[in-house]
């Protein structure tokens, strides 16, 4: 069901799906992710021939929004997270089964479950000012929405793991050198060349494309959906650690260092 957190407009074979929470920096709650369901089914739709996928304002995707986890109590923890993954892995399969290209349009701050949507996407484009973090594990729990299979695909295994790990700040820059983006433009030029990179997607062989991105998701990702359900268990698991409770403390401002002790 479309609500006000996703917008999509249609214009000159070119869905744009913007995520609309820009007080929370695109942060994904349950409305947001009914809403990005539901836009990726209107992209069905015989006249859209490409999609974008933003973020309003000055960030992408923040990553799973902690003030709506915390609606659900400390003892409910599973129960959101159960709540969150099954919609999420939905929407990263329906993403990939769209038979059209997705440009992944960054305009803002990339992280964690931000991530994994650009991931899931065809193309990535961002500007400059752009920065990425994987954010999972530094917070205490492990990856969701694909990220697990699709970045590692993406900018190799030791990359990744480097991701993972360390979970530092990535640039624009170190972006395109590590290939998670395809290309990095000026601010100021970032909307002309999201758009040109749609419109010359959006006049392209468009059944080609179709039997194109089909037949990659069958060589590079035939076990999709048993790689999200994994990241499901292991969230669920990691979300009752004590770990856990450190990294959301530091998060929510209630501590100023995590102490990890493993647990």
């Amino acid at each position: 069901m479309a609500n006000d957190t996703v917008i999509v407009t249609k214009k000159g074979g070119i869905c744009t799906i913007t995520m609309n929470r820009p007080q929370s920096m695109n942060a994904l709650n349950g409305d947001l992710m009914t809403g990005l369901l539901d836009a990726v089914q209107q992209c069905y739709d015989e006249s859209v021939r490409a999609v974008v996928l933003t973020g309003a304002s000055k960030a992408f995707c923040l990553g799973g929004d902690i003030a709506w986890a915390n609606t659900y109590g400390d003892g409910d923890r599973q129960a959101f997270f159960r709540d969150f993954t099954v919609p999420l892995a939905r929407m990263i399969s329906d993403m990939r089964q769209l038979p059209k290209p997705i440009i992944a349009a960054v305009n803002g701050i990339c992280a964690g479950v931000g991530m994994s949507f650009a991931a899931a996407c065809d193309i990535r484009i961002c500007h400059s000012q752009v920065v990425f973090k994987q954010a999972y594990t530094g917070v205490g729990i492990s990856q969701d929405g694909g990220f697990s299979q699709m970045v590692p695909l993406i900018v190799g295994l030791g990359r990744a793991s480097e991701m993972v790990f360390l979970d530092e700040v990535i640039t624009a820059e170190k972006a395109l050198d590590w290939g998670f983006v395809n290309k990095v433009v000026a601010p100021e030029e970032f909307a002309t060349e999201v758009e040109k990179m749609a419109a010359k997607l959006a006049s392209g062989a468009t059944q080609a494309f179709a039997s194109s991105k089909a037949l990659m998701n069958k060589a590079l990702l035939p076990f999709l959906e048993v790689q999200l359900e994994a990241e499901r268990a292991g969230v669920m698991a990691t979300s009752l650690t004590d770990d856990y409770k450190e990294g959301i403390a530091v998060f929510t401002g209630q501590k100023k260092k995590p102490e990890f002790m493993g647990k």
